[in-house]
């Protein structure tokens, strides 16, 4: 028995916004502050602060309890220049110096300003990727990661001759690796899904049709939730087709879960396009998880209330 249509209409619906609106703006409050070492930064433009993550994305559902905020400086960035041709490298090399406030300084003032502005008791900067604020009445628990600007160059002739594409770049606290996201490209290729000429608003409620579907299954120690992230859910679910979208969310998540059940996915990109789903790095998937939680998709929409 498929999942019935009263569900499905159910589990469509973006979650609230409105608190996740105030944690944004206590959050940017926090780091304008008089007290806040990166005020004067901000003001002059040279640090960006944004949301990321499904509020973003409007991929939210009702019990998504953590914001994702990005603290972004754009005077200092991080590139691929090493992956250029060997005389576009030297060009780069001899057009920038190093940075002299680079992505330490910015992360531990961050922490200077959140410990100030909240009490360093609802502030925890252990975390490996981001730093965690603390809930309180009013404001959800926040997701805060400080980031440099990144450039992902196709070509570099001079500074004012280049392309590259615009990301993100960070560091994981304990192994020091780098970390690079593409968090404007994820939003504006989600957009240009959903969009009328592609399908037709029906990318984002079967997004979080499946998101709250994944969430039934994890509740249900089904799967876990290492298994399947819902940031690569989203992707996986951008890589099918736009005609299978529509009608009806009984007809929407019956062919794009029979198109990910019967169809290789080991070629699916990112929703940022920009990088293969799968892969060893930690901005990627596992394939047999991907597989297992179609698998498990599956069998929840065959078997939904079976005796």
């Amino acid at each position: 028995m498929a999942i019935p249509k009263s569900q499905l209409e159910t589990w469509s619906k973006q979650g609230a916004t409105v608190t996740a609106k105030a944690t944004h703006e206590s959050i940017r409050n926090a780091l304008s502050g008089e007290k806040s070492p990166i005020k004067d930064r901000i003001s002059s433009g040279s640090i960006e602060i944004y949301l990321q993550g499904s509020y973003k994305n409007d991929t939210n559902i009702r019990g998504d309890s953590d914001v994702d905020l990005v603290v972004e400086l754009n005077t200092t960035f991080g590139h691929n220049a090493h992956e250029l041709p060997a005389d576009q490298k030297r060009l780069h090399d001899l057009a920038y110096d190093s940075a002299s406030y680079d992505w330490e300084n910015l992360r531990s003032d961050v922490i200077k300003a959140l410990n100030s502005y909240y009490e360093s008791r609802y502030v925890n900067d252990t975390g490996n990727k981001s730093l965690k604020l603390l809930a309180a009445p009013g404001r959800l628990k926040a997701d805060i990661v400080p980031v440099v600007r990144f450039r992902k160059y196709k070509h570099f002739l001079g500074t004012d001759n280049f392309k590259s594409e615009r990301g993100i770049k960070f560091y994981h606290r304990t192994t020091k690796k780098p970390i690079i996201n593409f968090p404007h490209h994820h939003f504006n290729n989600g957009k240009d899904k959903n969009s009328e000429s592609r399908t037709n608003g029906w990318f984002k409620p079967t997004v979080r049709i499946l998101k709250n579907a994944r969430s039934y299954l994890i509740d249900n120690n089904v799967l876990s939730k290492e298994t399947a992230p819902s940031y690569f859910l989203q992707s996986l679910i951008y890589n099918v087709p736009d005609n299978l979208f529509g009608n009806s969310y009984n007809d929407t998540v019956f062919n794009v879960l029979k198109y990910l059940y019967e169809k290789p996915i080991s070629n699916f990109q990112c929703q940022n396009d920009l990088h293969p789903l799968f892969g060893e790095t930690t901005e990627q998937w596992n394939e047999p998880n991907a597989i297992l939680t179609i698998q498990k998709l599956v069998e929840l929409w065959d078997n939904w209330n079976k005796e």
